[in-house]
């Protein structure tokens, strides 16, 4: 017999410190009844509901001071379909969870972002995504939702079912209801063999419509303050397996980029002056090396050094141009940035608020370490991207609102209409929902 687990509710935190909420009460439901009972509940109390994954949003996407619901216990695989290719896993399932089990199924997402730490909710909501030629982010290998309404029905959702609910709900940002089981579409696993790489950030500019043609996932990573690049091309490959040995994973992925980062990163707050010194030696630490994998182990990596981010997608013809921006901007202030800037793209999809939404697409993240003041920094980043008609990722810090997003996103209007129709009281409102589509 299942338990929905009911709880008075403390102060609830984002993965960066940078949001926090006090809900009245807190929901645990250990099935899909007991989650729509538990919508229904909150109606009859007047509240808001919201559910949470990891918290890894930089947005107050998933706050409310209302009903807070935990889908930790919708977790795991639901069905397995071979013949369709098909993966239906619970909405609270983390993404990590998810390629563990695929990868023992024999299976694997096309293409992923770089860490995996968000439920699987959680990340197609806010639009997550890697970089890839042909293939998009984690919400278009959707073919399938179950969701929730603010009405306590429970609602399936696919191209022929509900389409226009599946058309807007997979990047959904928690406006029309509250996932609570997605299909997947997978395929048998495959290797890939990773190439990094140092390269002039010019050299990236002047090359990158090749690097992009030529690789299925290209993605660099700009070093502020330098005129250094780290590359990174991800492509199929017939083998054998080659992973990272364990020495240098740990000394690599471990030791370099989490443990000394993070005591620059201490020592660039303490003196801002010794930034740029500090941006010269991480841009030529890494050195290039090559190594293939199964696709988790290679499209994601570990993040224990803590940060603020925005991030926005720009039309990918835009590309240099804004970087050249970015990259002036950041030179002649007195601004002192210890994260590299990455660089990936995404063709485009037919998601009604995706950010790849009818355009293909190169996404620009700025990133500050946690703790350190990045208004100015992004501020004038975001001044930057938004004269490109860039749009934000729903789950990173940024400004814009409604007359905005009106304009920047052609099916926008499409998808307030539906949410008239679906939560016309709000059921699912907060601050920011209430910013970025209007009340």
């Amino acid at each position: 017999m299942s338990t929905t687990v009911i709880g008075k509710s403390g102060t609830w935190r984002n993965w960066a410190g940078n949001v926090t909420a006090r809900p009245v009460r807190e929901v645990t439901p250990a099935t899909v009844e007991e989650l729509a009972a538990a919508v229904r509940r909150a109606a009859e109390d007047d509240l808001r509901v919201k559910a949470v994954g990891t918290g890894h949003s930089f947005t107050a996407v998933a706050a409310t001071d209302g009903v807070l619901i935990r889908p930790q216990l919708l977790t795991g695989i639901r069905n397995i379909d071979r013949d369709a290719m098909t993966v239906t896993v619970g909405a609270g399932t983390p993404l990590k969870r998810l390629n563990v089990a695929l990868a023992r199924e024999g299976l694997s997402l096309t293409n992923m972002g770089d860490i995996m730490e968000q439920t699987v909710s959680g990340a197609t909501s806010t639009g997550t995504h890697g970089t890839g030629r042909e293939s998009a982010s984690i919400a278009a290998q959707i073919t399938g939702l179950e969701l929730v309404t603010a009405d306590g029905s429970i609602l399936t959702c696919s191209a022929t079912e509900n389409a226009d609910v599946f058309a807007a709900a997979r990047v959904g940002i928690g406006a029309l209801g509250i996932v609570t089981a997605i299909t997947f579409a997978v395929e048998p696993i495959f290797l890939l063999t990773a190439r990094e790489e140092p390269m002039p950030f010019e050299k990236v500019l002047a090359e990158f419509d090749e690097l992009h043609a030529e690789n299925e996932h290209f993605e660099f990573y700009w070093f502020p303050h330098t005129g250094n690049t780290n590359t990174k091309r991800n492509n199929r490959s017939a083998g054998p397996e080659k992973p990272v040995p364990q020495l240098n994973s740990w000394f690599e992925d471990e030791f370099l980029s989490n443990g000394v980062f993070q005591v620059a990163n201490l020592v660039g707050q303490a003196v801002p002056a010794t930034i740029p010194t500090i941006a010269q030696i991480s841009s030529r630490a890494l050195s290039a090396r090559s190594y293939t994998d199964i696709p988790y182990k290679v499209f994601t990596s570990p993040r224990r050094v803590r940060f603020v981010e925005m991030e926005y997608a720009v039309p990918r013809e835009a590309l240099m141009d804004t970087l050249r921006e970015l990259k002036a901007m950041v030179d002649r202030s007195n601004l002192r940035v210890s994260f590299p800037v990455e660089v990936r793209t995404a063709p485009a999809d037919d998601i009604t608020l995706s950010t790849a939404s009818g355009r293909d697409s190169a996404y620009i993240a700025v990133h500050m370490f946690r703790g350190t003041p990045y208004q100015a920094y992004f501020t004038a980043a975001e001044r930057i991207f938004t004269a490109h008609e860039g749009r934000p990722h729903w789950g990173k810090v940024h400004t814009r609102d409604t007359d905005y997003f009106a304009k920047v996103y052609p099916r926008f209007g499409e998808f307030t209409a539906l949410r008239d129709r679906l939560d016309p009281e709000r059921r699912f409102q907060n601050d920011y929902l209430r910013r970025v589509l209007g009340a």
